[in-house]
């Protein structure tokens, strides 16, 4: 679940390189950053759910922190988390 700083969101676009378009469960539409740590680990698809970390001093902005399972994508669905 997420912290206070941190949200749910949907991937809408993948930009090339480390960045993705993400559709916050907050109405917003931002731009995230794979951090490297999960660049090469984690494969992040159009349509995955990921929890972000939109930066302090850029609202427009997020740091992708992880990445759900389609298991765990489901289940946070069915609970009303996301749409």
């Amino acid at each position: 679940m997420p912290s206070d700083d941190e949200v749910f969101a949907v991937v809408t676009e993948h930009l090339g390189g480390n960045h993705v378009r993400l559709r916050c469960v907050d109405g917003e539409t931002r731009l995230g950053r794979i951090p490297g740590r999960m660049k090469y680990r984690t494969w992040i698809n159009e349509g995955d759910v990921v929890l972000a970390e939109p930066w302090s001093w850029q609202d427009e902005k997020a740091n992708v922190e992880w990445r759900y399972t389609d298991e765990d994508a489901d289940q946070l669905r069915r609970e009303g988390h996301i749409q």
